[in-house]
């Protein structure tokens, strides 16, 4: 009797054990599943949402922007860009985030002042958080797998046909930048 006690004893033991290991499994599994870009959405500036599996295979540019910033004028030329190559796979979308204070106060004043400023027409989500814990799935994503978190407006990143970051640059990378094409013309 005492030989079967232990046994089931050593049998509960491996149970747990195995339970355990399949749940650590699990775990790293669901986190490699969010290992690209296309798992996350957003909800456009119009409230509807911006499923980035549909754009599963495409080169994707994603700038986080806002309205009252010195860098504004970007916007001007993430639209020239967008123009140069609305022709490609390349998406663009700006996420415009109120983080550093300089974002208007509603979806529909951003979106009057990107069409009548700079005739913006790519891809524009309702205002999103960047840093801290309310941070945008997404954005926490790049700051936990890549070290990416923007330390200002209208930080840049491109991602490659399998959703994987290729490249990132600051604010005072210019959407006009050579540096940006080359990349670009690299994932197209």
């Amino acid at each position: 009797m005492f030989i079967l006690y232990k046994m089931f004893n050593i049998f509960k033991k491996l149970i747990k054990f195995n339970y355990i290991f399949l749940m650590v499994i699990t775990v790293n599994l669901k986190a490699n599943t969010l290992n690209n870009i296309y798992n996350y959405n957003f909800m456009d500036i119009d409230g509807n949402i911006i499923n980035l599996n549909a754009f599963v295979g495409k080169p994707i540019l994603l700038v986080n922007t806002a309205s009252k910033c010195g860098f504004t004028p970007q916007y001007g030329d993430l639209q020239n860009l967008f123009q140069k190559y609305k022709n490609t796979d390349l998406v663009f979308i700006a996420t415009p985030s109120n983080d550093f204070k300089q974002e208007l106060s509603s979806e529909d004043e951003i979106k009057k002042y990107c069409l009548i400023n700079y005739g913006v027409s790519f891809n524009v989500t309702e205002i999103v958080k960047l840093k801290g814990d309310n941070a945008h799935p997404a954005y926490k994503w790049l700051k936990n797998k890549y070290k990416k978190e923007p330390k200002w407006n209208f930080y840049k990143y491109l991602f490659n046909r399998e959703g994987e970051l290729v490249k990132s640059w600051s604010s005072i990378t210019k959407p006009s930048s050579p540096k940006i094409e080359k990349s670009i013309n690299k994932v197209l």
